[in-house]
């Protein structure tokens, strides 16, 4: 499809016929970066002014929890909001029902995501928070003059076979001239058909996972493969931490600059880098408050953990959300004079890759995809000790049954495997790594490239 085509007729078409508000929140977001930081802040407050009278209207959890604090909501101010005590994953997880707004217009979905602690969480959300998404990528792209309807590669999680919504869904990718390319099955082989169809392809954006791209560029650097993408301008990353290595390698074997991007599957989209490397927030569509430990802000420069509002998650609000991770503020203002606040570091989650039995490499996520689709499942661990054992270690609650270990072993035969074998504790706790920290997924399987 041409890109023209793509950008003024199917992707709009889609847009409409699913009854998102994409391209007229995109034209508002266009303007809306340009305006002052003091600006921009009152449009914030604005924002969240509608979304906590919706939510004390329509969310029972939340409305209890606004009428406790003693908010005034008709005299907002950020200093008012402090007075909202925060929640965390655990109270949504808790609380999903009584939290969404289940005649939310246009309908609403479910969503499940594991987050840094492996404890899935199971959420709504509706049109408007899908149309923000959207158009704050589109918006980001086109920082490096990449519109909608031009060439993307996605390097991305893929299931192991595909029903007839996925078929459906590849075809609208063709049409929106997006070629998506399997992240969970990257051997040699496949690695090697990919840098083929990318060089016919042509994109001008690659996106994918930070360490499948990094993974990509090591294998075409140490095989000498030496790419012409006359129309490539940036390579963006999403999912983890981008480190200044893979940063320098993919640039390296790619030929064009790299854009991280920052977000979660219960916040969305949140940040994304410019031309100079800075992250700018979604000003427009998060609320980002930064906390040290005893929950008073800190001051820019200084590092404290994300507390999100997602201003248009109305379907399922999540209003100061504790996010886990820790985030500093800049103190510069973005150097293209947009109003959008400045991110100047992330600490956010790490994973390992999996190995299959044929020796493909498996991002992490194929065995998270798992876990936090089985019904019951509060937290997890898994680590693969050989090519063929993986140990996975299991908090349940009252949701589970039984039939759940069965459904993960099968599941992890067909992703990594038939001589796969899984051993399934279900046990009470999960302790962090001797570091400190919460890992989902750790392998003591070299990767073979």
């Amino acid at each position: 499809m041409t890109p023209f085509l793509s950008r003024q007729l199917i992707y709009p078409l889609q847009e409409s016929l699913l009854n998102r508000p994409t391209f007229p929140y995109l034209e508002s977001l266009e303007k809306t970066q340009w305006l002052s930081r003091f600006e921009l802040e009152a449009l914030q407050l604005q924002k969240l002014q509608t979304l906590l009278k919706s939510a004390q209207l329509h969310s029972p959890w939340h409305a209890e929890r606004i009428a406790s604090s003693g908010m005034n909501l008709d005299a907002l101010s950020f200093e008012e909001l402090r007075k909202l005590p925060t929640m965390n994953k655990v109270d949504a997880q808790n609380n999903g029902q009584a939290m969404a707004w289940h005649e939310v217009p246009g309908g609403s979905f479910s969503y499940t995501t594991g987050g840094s602690s492996g404890a899935p969480l199971i959420f709504r959300y509706g049109r408007n928070r899908q149309a923000s998404d959207a158009a704050g990528r589109i918006r980001a792209r086109r920082w490096w003059q990449v519109n909608v309807g031009d060439k993307e590669v996605y390097l991305w999680g893929a299931p192991v076979e595909l029903n007839n919504t996925d078929k459906i869904k590849t075809l609208r990718d063709r049409l929106i001239n997006q070629l998506v390319l399997n992240a969970f099955a990257m051997s040699p082989t496949t690695m090697e058909s990919y840098l083929k169809m990318i060089q016919r392809f042509n994109p001008s954006c690659i996106y994918g996972y930070a360490s499948s791209v990094a993974l990509l560029a090591e294998y075409a650097k140490r095989n000498q493969r030496n790419l012409h993408l006359p129309a490539l301008k940036v390579v963006c990353t999403t999912g983890e931490p981008l480190y200044p290595e893979q940063r320098h390698l993919i640039t390296e074997v790619f030929k064009v600059p790299v854009a991280n991007e920052y977000g979660s599957r219960d916040i969305g989209f949140t940040a994304h880098e410019n031309s100079h490397q800075q992250m700018l927030l979604m000003s427009e569509s998060i609320l980002l408050e930064v906390l040290d430990d005893s929950g008073q802000p800190v001051k820019a420069g200084e590092m404290g953990e994300a507390v999100m509002t997602g201003l248009c998650s109305e379907a399922q609000s999540f209003i100061r959300y504790r996010t886990g991770d820790m985030v500093r503020l800049a103190v510069d203002l973005d150097k293209e004079g947009r109003g959008l606040h400045v991110i100047d570091e992330v600490l956010g989650r790490e994973t390992d890759f999996l190995i299959h039995q044929n020796g493909s490499i498996i991002h992490a996520l194929a065995a998270i995809y798992v876990l936090r689709e089985t019904p019951g499942i509060e937290q997890f661990k898994i680590t693969q000790q050989t090519l063929y054992d993986f140990e996975i270690l299991v908090v349940c609650n009252e949701h589970w049954k039984s039939e759940g270990l069965e459904i993960i072993a099968d599941k992890f035969k067909a992703r990594f495997g038939s001589a796969c074998n899984t051993h399934i504790q279900l046990v009470k706790e999960i302790l962090p790594e001797a570091s400190g920290k919460m890992r989902q997924v750790v392998s003591k399987v070299a990767i073979p490239i």
